[in-house]
């Protein structure tokens, strides 16, 4: 376990919080049953610790693992999905629930989205398919790999979308078969979510 050790001890946090962090920023990538998360870019984590478990490591040992490993990645995992008090939560979350499918925790309430200020994703009759689209961008865990300035993410595993500006048929299809480091998404989203992703990074993209 390469991060071992590389950062301090994880020695507080809300694993339900971590639960919610998970399945917004890790799903898309890791297996996890808990969070019925069935990615395959990453690591299985349901199997990475089962061994662990099964052999009496501690919930203590296994977060602080997963802590250096968040921290300290290897490809294509970017660095610091997520940070300070969130990875602690996640790592927590991580450690009591892989291999556990009925651990018990239950995700977080999300806070709700800062307003956004690109006008192309609201209309006066109410939500548009690209709200809806930035909805399913952001619990999909896209902004973990990408970068797009009107969803707040800096990922950089994946393409700029602010300097790609795809068009809507190209992203809707790369979201579907998946490609790289990506995995393809047909099956996990409808293709309602797809569409309105699509959209959403169409019309948002370079703004």
């Amino acid at each position: 376990m390469s991060g071992c050790g590389a950062v301090g001890r994880v020695t507080s946090g809300d694993p339900s919080q971590g639960k919610a962090l998970f399945q917004a920023n890790c799903a898309s990538c890791h297996t996890l049953a808990d969070a019925q998360a069935t990615g395959t870019v990453g690591p299985n984590l349901d199997d990475a610790f089962s061994s662990d478990k099964a052999q009496g490591f501690s919930e203590q040992t296994m977060a602080d693992v997963v802590r250096g490993q968040i921290a300290y990645p290897e490809l294509p995992m970017p660095s610091n999905l997520v940070r300070g008090a969130d990875a602690d939560d996640v790592a927590l979350y991580i450690a009591k629930c892989a291999a556990n499918p009925s651990c018990g925790v239950t995700a977080a309430k999300p806070a709700a989205p800062a307003p956004s200020t690109t006008t192309s994703t609201t209309t006066s009759g109410g939500s548009s398919p690209t709200a809806a689209g930035k909805q399913v961008f952001a619990s999909a865990g896209c902004g973990g790999c990408h970068t797009l300035k009107d969803a707040g993410t800096t990922g950089t595993t994946g393409p700029n979308l602010d300097a790609l500006k795809p068009a809507q048929s190209v992203v809707a299809h790369q979201v579907e078969v998946g490609g790289g480091a990506m995995p393809a998404f047909k099956g996990q989203l409808s293709d309602a979510q797809i569409q309105a992703v699509a959209a959403y990074v169409s019309s948002a993209a370079g703004k």
